[in-house]
Protein backbone atom coordinates (compact mmCIF):
# COMPACT_ATOMS: atom_id res chain seq x y z
CA UNK A 1 0.00 0.00 0.00
CA UNK A 2 1.64 3.60 -0.87
CA UNK A 3 0.46 5.29 2.12
CA UNK A 4 -1.43 8.52 1.60
CA UNK A 5 -3.18 9.30 4.49
CA UNK A 6 -3.44 9.44 8.36
CA UNK A 7 -6.23 9.71 10.65
CA UNK A 8 -5.83 9.89 13.99
CA UNK A 9 -7.69 9.52 17.24
CA UNK A 10 -7.29 12.56 19.72
CA UNK A 11 -7.55 11.28 23.37
CA UNK A 12 -4.91 8.66 24.13
CA UNK A 13 -2.48 9.37 21.10
CA UNK A 14 -2.22 12.87 21.96
CA UNK A 15 -2.68 12.78 25.55
CA UNK A 16 -0.66 10.86 28.24
CA UNK A 17 -3.63 8.77 29.73
CA UNK A 18 -7.18 9.08 28.42
CA UNK A 19 -8.89 12.62 28.90
CA UNK A 20 -11.96 10.88 30.77
CA UNK A 21 -9.93 9.13 33.42
CA UNK A 22 -7.88 12.88 33.90
CA UNK A 23 -10.80 14.39 34.47
CA UNK A 24 -12.66 11.84 36.86
CA UNK A 25 -9.57 11.72 38.79
CA UNK A 26 -9.57 15.91 39.02
CA UNK A 27 -13.02 16.26 39.83
CA UNK A 28 -12.82 14.01 42.50
CA UNK A 29 -10.22 15.71 44.30
CA UNK A 30 -11.90 19.15 43.40
CA UNK A 31 -15.31 18.42 45.27
CA UNK A 32 -14.16 15.65 47.76
CA UNK A 33 -16.32 13.17 46.19
CA UNK A 34 -14.94 9.65 45.88
CA UNK A 35 -13.47 8.73 42.85
CA UNK A 36 -16.20 5.53 42.29
CA UNK A 37 -18.84 7.40 42.31
CA UNK A 38 -17.86 10.72 39.95
CA UNK A 39 -16.65 7.39 37.88
CA UNK A 40 -20.47 6.10 37.54
CA UNK A 41 -22.21 9.89 37.41
CA UNK A 42 -19.60 11.17 34.64
CA UNK A 43 -19.38 8.16 32.12
CA UNK A 44 -23.85 7.55 32.57
CA UNK A 45 -23.80 11.45 30.93
CA UNK A 46 -20.95 11.78 28.93
CA UNK A 47 -22.01 10.73 25.81
CA UNK A 48 -24.81 13.89 25.58
CA UNK A 49 -21.26 15.53 25.53
CA UNK A 50 -19.82 13.61 22.99
CA UNK A 51 -22.87 13.50 20.62
CA UNK A 52 -23.30 17.74 21.36
CA UNK A 53 -26.70 17.17 23.00
CA UNK A 54 -25.24 19.14 26.19
CA UNK A 55 -23.10 21.82 26.42
CA UNK A 56 -20.38 21.55 29.35
CA UNK A 57 -22.97 23.84 31.56
CA UNK A 58 -25.28 21.41 31.13
CA UNK A 59 -23.46 18.84 31.70
CA UNK A 60 -21.88 20.59 35.04
CA UNK A 61 -25.41 21.60 36.56
CA UNK A 62 -26.63 17.86 36.18
CA UNK A 63 -23.23 16.10 37.60
CA UNK A 64 -23.91 18.55 40.46
CA UNK A 65 -26.94 17.85 41.40
CA UNK A 66 -26.02 13.81 41.44
CA UNK A 67 -22.77 14.23 43.28
CA UNK A 68 -24.79 16.66 45.79
CA UNK A 69 -21.98 19.07 45.06
CA UNK A 70 -22.38 22.99 44.37
CA UNK A 71 -19.51 25.29 42.59
CA UNK A 72 -19.36 27.71 39.84
CA UNK A 73 -18.96 26.70 36.08
CA UNK A 74 -15.96 28.94 35.52
CA UNK A 75 -13.88 26.59 38.14
CA UNK A 76 -15.18 23.38 36.41
CA UNK A 77 -15.17 24.53 33.24
CA UNK A 78 -10.96 25.75 33.84
CA UNK A 79 -10.64 22.26 35.76
CA UNK A 80 -12.33 20.26 32.73
CA UNK A 81 -9.50 22.04 30.59
CA UNK A 82 -6.56 21.01 33.01
CA UNK A 83 -7.13 17.40 32.78
CA UNK A 84 -5.72 17.89 28.75
CA UNK A 85 -2.02 16.13 29.74
CA UNK A 86 -0.45 16.97 25.82
CA UNK A 87 1.81 13.88 24.71
CA UNK A 88 4.61 16.34 23.13
CA UNK A 89 6.47 13.52 21.24
CA UNK A 90 3.38 13.21 19.26
CA UNK A 91 2.79 16.77 18.57
CA UNK A 92 6.23 17.25 17.62
CA UNK A 93 5.50 14.00 15.06
CA UNK A 94 2.22 15.60 13.51
CA UNK A 95 4.68 18.69 12.78
CA UNK A 96 7.13 16.75 10.96
CA UNK A 97 5.43 14.42 9.24
CA UNK A 98 5.61 15.31 5.10
CA UNK A 99 3.52 17.51 3.37
CA UNK A 100 2.08 15.24 1.05
CA UNK A 101 0.89 13.18 3.13
CA UNK A 102 -3.02 14.28 3.95
CA UNK A 103 -3.77 14.04 7.79
CA UNK A 104 -7.42 13.81 9.87
CA UNK A 105 -8.40 13.50 12.91
CA UNK A 106 -11.80 11.70 14.16
CA UNK A 107 -12.30 12.24 17.95
CA UNK A 108 -15.20 11.54 20.38
CA UNK A 109 -15.04 14.48 21.59
CA UNK A 110 -16.53 17.22 23.62
CA UNK A 111 -17.44 21.10 23.78
CA UNK A 112 -14.88 23.65 25.02
CA UNK A 113 -12.35 20.42 24.63
CA UNK A 114 -13.12 20.94 20.85
CA UNK A 115 -12.69 24.55 20.53
CA UNK A 116 -9.60 24.66 22.80
CA UNK A 117 -7.44 22.09 20.93
CA UNK A 118 -8.31 24.52 17.45
CA UNK A 119 -6.09 27.10 19.21
CA UNK A 120 -3.58 25.14 19.39
CA UNK A 121 -0.67 26.02 16.95
CA UNK A 122 0.12 22.69 15.11
CA UNK A 123 -3.71 21.96 15.35
CA UNK A 124 -3.34 23.44 11.24
CA UNK A 125 -1.64 20.24 10.05
CA UNK A 126 -4.84 18.32 10.38
CA UNK A 127 -6.31 18.48 6.38
CA UNK A 128 -9.65 17.24 7.92
CA UNK A 129 -11.49 17.16 11.46
CA UNK A 130 -14.39 15.19 12.82
CA UNK A 131 -15.52 15.97 16.35
CA UNK A 132 -18.19 14.12 17.43
CA UNK A 133 -20.15 16.76 19.52
CA UNK A 134 -19.90 18.79 16.26
CA UNK A 135 -21.59 15.99 13.86
CA UNK A 136 -23.43 14.22 16.60
CA UNK A 137 -22.27 10.91 15.44
CA UNK A 138 -19.55 9.42 17.08
CA UNK A 139 -17.06 5.95 16.67
CA UNK A 140 -17.68 3.29 16.25
CA UNK A 141 -20.56 3.92 14.28
CA UNK A 142 -19.80 3.89 10.46
CA UNK A 143 -21.61 7.36 10.00
CA UNK A 144 -18.33 8.93 11.49
CA UNK A 145 -15.68 7.12 9.73
CA UNK A 146 -17.79 8.14 6.09
CA UNK A 147 -17.81 12.02 7.34
CA UNK A 148 -13.88 12.08 8.13
CA UNK A 149 -13.26 10.31 4.54
CA UNK A 150 -15.43 12.57 2.75
CA UNK A 151 -13.55 15.29 4.31
CA UNK A 152 -10.24 14.10 4.10
CA UNK A 153 -10.33 12.62 0.86
CA UNK A 154 -8.25 9.99 0.61
CA UNK A 155 -9.63 6.43 -0.01
CA UNK A 156 -9.61 4.89 2.94
CA UNK A 157 -7.42 1.40 1.35
CA UNK A 158 -4.71 4.03 1.49
CA UNK A 159 -4.61 5.39 5.03
CA UNK A 160 -4.02 4.35 8.43
CA UNK A 161 -6.67 4.80 11.37
CA UNK A 162 -4.68 5.25 14.54
CA UNK A 163 -6.44 4.26 17.78
CA UNK A 164 -5.66 3.54 21.45
CA UNK A 165 -9.58 1.58 21.13
CA UNK A 166 -10.07 -1.57 19.94
CA UNK A 167 -13.35 -1.63 19.15
CA UNK A 168 -12.54 1.54 17.10
CA UNK A 169 -10.04 -0.07 14.87
CA UNK A 170 -11.94 -3.07 14.42
CA UNK A 171 -14.58 -0.87 13.19
CA UNK A 172 -12.35 1.36 11.15
CA UNK A 173 -10.73 -2.12 9.42
CA UNK A 174 -14.67 -2.99 8.66
CA UNK A 175 -14.70 0.76 6.98
CA UNK A 176 -11.82 -0.13 4.66
CA UNK A 177 -8.72 1.52 7.00
CA UNK A 178 -5.30 0.19 7.65
CA UNK A 179 -5.26 0.34 11.77
CA UNK A 180 -3.20 0.73 13.73
CA UNK A 181 -3.00 -0.04 17.69
CA UNK A 182 -1.49 3.15 19.32
CA UNK A 183 0.49 2.09 22.28
CA UNK A 184 3.86 4.74 22.09
CA UNK A 185 5.45 7.32 20.24
CA UNK A 186 8.39 5.22 19.07
CA UNK A 187 6.51 1.78 17.98
CA UNK A 188 4.28 3.88 15.90
CA UNK A 189 7.46 5.45 14.01
CA UNK A 190 8.77 2.48 13.61
CA UNK A 191 5.41 1.54 11.57
CA UNK A 192 5.60 4.62 9.64
CA UNK A 193 9.23 3.69 8.29
CA UNK A 194 7.69 0.27 7.60
CA UNK A 195 5.01 2.51 4.94
CA UNK A 196 7.77 4.52 3.65
CA UNK A 197 7.53 7.74 6.02
CA UNK A 198 10.89 9.03 7.26
CA UNK A 199 10.69 11.91 9.68
CA UNK A 200 13.75 14.42 10.30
Amino acid sequence: MELQGIVFDWGGIFTLGTFDGQVVRTISEQYRVPLSHVSNAYFARVEKLELGEWDLETFFEDLSRQLSVEGSYKVFEALFLSAVNPNRPMYDLLAALPPGLKVGLLSNNYPVISNYLRTGNRFDRFDAVVFSNEVGVKKPDRGAFELIDQRLSVPAPAALFVDDNPANLEAAEAFGYTPHLFLDTQTFVRTLARYGVRLP
